[in-house]
């Protein structure tokens, strides 16, 4: 089964420092870096990468292929998926969540949340989107899609696993129950026709989502977890010569999510979320809220 992606380049605008493993349970936390010119985060190369995927995103394999040939119109119609970027703070975590699993992880999306919206105002709860990924030969995974987008690392990180939990658990703050991960699954079922799948692979996806013993594999649910989080360089980190600026910002970030390995291990172990693989990409902003409202103005108007 392809990629919905249809180009990753998007990747070679960022820096990918380092990739950490959590524990024995096959879960990484890859720390990625926005491009830097002159001192600056340059947001407007990443806008430049992240306009191709948006269509891949945000529109079905179906109705892509219902407007082959029409390149401006079905642009149009992706970008119309998102709702008010200067209302909504989700959407750029989701979109690079997808970006990420497909393009760096190669985990294909079964399909995304913003496909299922109907008009610009509409938000539509549960997991961010649904990809699968095979570990192994005798192993596959489907991944569910969890972003948080909060200038506290510490904090996007605990509100990522605490939604996981609940998602899981199906419950709320207040501990009522809700729709979660069995909802989930039954949506996919009856949303795989919204696809332009092969009898084949809807036959696959139906096995990996109601898995049985004859299947000659296992299936496991897993996450994936974008975070996106604030730093703040001072005036004098700003006034250092540009090669001894970017080691400043990248030491400084290694930094700080060394430190949250440790966190992310605790609050698997405070959610009780053993047995899950998790895929954590983690990329720090400059002045969060404003490049979060640039980035989608830039890749949506």
């Amino acid at each position: 089964m392809d990629l919905s992606i249809t180009s990753n380049d998007f990747l070679k605008v960022f820096t990918h420092l380092e990739t950490h493993e959590i524990s024995n349970t096959g879960s990484k936390v890859n720390l990625f870096l926005c491009p830097i010119n002159a001192n600056r985060f340059d947001y407007n190369r990443v806008i430049d990468e992240l306009v191709e995927p948006v269509a891949d995103y945000a529109i079905s394999r179906k109705v892509k292929k219902s407007y082959s040939g029409k390149p401006m119109k079905l642009s149009k119609i992706a970008r119309e998926k998102f709702v008010e970027y200067k209302k909504n703070t989700g959407e750029l975590g989701e979109f690079l969540l997808y970006c990420f699993l497909e393009g760096h992880l190669n985990a294909p999306k079964i399909f995304s949340k913003l496909e299922m919206k109907t008009s610009t105002s509409m938000y539509v709860n549960g997991a961010d989107g649904v990809h699968f990924f095979k570990a192994s030969d005798q192993n596959y995974q489907l991944i569910f899609g969890e972003s948080k987008t909060i200038k506290v690392l510490g904090s996007a990180m605990y509100d990522a696993f605490k939604s996981i939990y609940q998602f899981i658990n199906e419950i709320n703050d207040k501990g009522n129950r809700k729709s979660g991960i069995n909802f989930e699954k039954r949506m996919i079922s009856d949303n795989l026709d919204h696809e332009s799948w092969s009898e084949e692979e809807k036959e696959f996806l139906t096995k990996l989502i109601y898995p049985s013993s004859e299947e000659g594999f296992d299936v496991d649910d897993a996450f994936g977890i974008f975070i996106g989080f604030q730093i703040s360089p001072s005036e004098d980190d700003k006034k250092l010569s540009n090669s001894h600026y970017r080691k400043k910002i990248e030491d400084s970030v290694k930094d700080q999510l060394l430190k949250e390995l440790k966190h992310v291990e605790d609050l698997i172990n405070k959610f009780q979320l053993y047995g899950y693989s998790f895929y954590i990409y983690a990329l720090p902003f400059t002045e969060l809220d404003k490049a979060r409202e640039d980035i989608m103005k830039g890749i949506t108007v």
